[in-house]
């Protein structure tokens, strides 16, 4: 594997982290998992504007602080492999937050990330609304139960649109409407002998399974 540093990317219930796991355990690499312990998420989901700036902010700097704990301790040596794009914080900025605010989070934001190691490559799952929607009920956690359709809608479409222009890094578009990486190991398989095989640019990908 030639890629050093993977970032898994997508909207609320795609399947990051369990992708993650995954692709760590079978390629020996460091699994990177976002702390998602926010304190005002809750109350964000009940009251998208009452409380969206302080949960932005928490979140931009709970990653910035843990990208910065990542490169003191050297992890990158070999393969990593996280659950999250750092610049991926933007998405929920633009969507949730007023002109005032985003005015303080954009000067924030391009302090921090000035700061941010880069991916080697990116890899994006896509997935309809309505799969969101069922992979986020399977899973059952408590505090999603107050995530309307509609603003699943929203951030789905919002995901799309910011990967559809995103060319910093390699970009692999992996669609996974119809197919389940944690129950077919050799879809696993499948995407691991694509990554393989990317160059520059992006590259979109239907598992094996869904063609």
């Amino acid at each position: 594997m030639r890629f050093r540093y993977i970032a898994v990317e997508g909207a609320i219930g795609v399947g990051k982290s369990s992708l993650v796991d995954l692709m760590g355990t079978k390629l020996d690499a460091i699994k990177i998992f976002e702390d998602t312990n926010n304190p005002f998420l809750s109350d964000f989901y009940k009251d998208r504007e009452g409380a969206a700036f302080q949960t932005q902010l928490f979140f931009l700097l709970n990653r910035y602080r843990q990208q910065q704990q990542l490169i003191q301790q050297n992890l990158f040596r070999q393969l990593a492999i996280c659950d999250y794009l750092f610049a991926k914080d933007k998405i929920f900025a633009y969507l949730n937050l007023s002109d005032s605010e985003l005015m303080i989070y954009e000067k924030l934001y391009s302090i921090l990330q000035e700061n941010v190691p880069k991916p080697d490559l990116v890899i994006y799952l896509q997935a309809t609304t309505e799969v969101l929607k069922k992979r986020i009920a399977k899973r059952g956690r408590s505090l999603e139960r107050d995530i309307s359709e509609d603003y699943l809608e929203e951030v789905n479409r919002a995901f799309n649109y910011f990967f559809f222009n995103y060319n910093e890094r390699p970009l692999l578009v992996v669609n996974t409407s119809a197919i389940n990486f944690v129950e077919k190991e050799e879809v696993l398989n499948d995407l691991i002998e694509q990554i393989k095989k990317m160059g520059k640019g992006t590259q979109f990908y239907v598992p094996l399974g869904s063609r």
